[in-house]
């Protein structure tokens, strides 16, 4: 790696100093405290947008989305500079969210269904146990596509 590719790398990776990773120490932790307020967050969006919306047949069909929307980019930008803490790339990384994002819906409807029809297991608590699940994918789908970046290659020679 010539000296000009190892400042480019190294300045694709913030140092993990942000206020939340310095108070909970722990990456997998910040993800879930974001993940937490990102989903009262989405809950909050959706009754707002119904709440403002002309009360018609299709406020609820607008107001998901809207809520989608809005919820997404506000995650993105809180795990991206809270959690991950990683610059560059923001198009590339913004599509990587949203398509982990997305695996993370198909991977949970589909392990809640086989849960319910094929194994015949209450709805309710294997909602909880697939969420929990997705959860970790989605962590470590964030961290290996989302986020991914390059180890940095320090001066003599060792990765840091």
């Amino acid at each position: 790696m010539t000296t000009g590719q190892r400042a480019n790398a190294a300045t694709e990776v913030a140092p993990a100093s942000g206020l939340l990773l310095r108070l909970v120490r722990r990456q997998e932790v910040a993800f879930a405290l974001i993940g937490a307020f990102n989903t009262v967050f989405g809950m909050a969006l959706t009754v707002a947008w119904l709440t403002v919306l002309p009360d018609a047949g299709w406020a609820p069909l607008a107001a998901v989305p809207l809520a989608y929307a809005l919820g997404i980019t506000v995650a993105f930008v809180l795990h991206r500079t809270l959690v991950f803490r990683v610059r560059g790339h923001v198009l590339r990384d913004f599509a990587g969210f949203v398509a982990v994002n997305s695996g993370g819906l198909a991977l949970n409807t589909a392990l809640l269904y086989l849960a319910v029809t094929v194994l015949h297991l209450p709805a309710q608590a294997s909602a909880v146990v697939v969420m929990g699940l997705v959860a970790v994918a989605s962590f470590f789908g964030h961290r290996h596509i989302s986020f991914r970046r390059r180890p940095v290659v320090e001066s003599d020679g060792t990765v840091g």
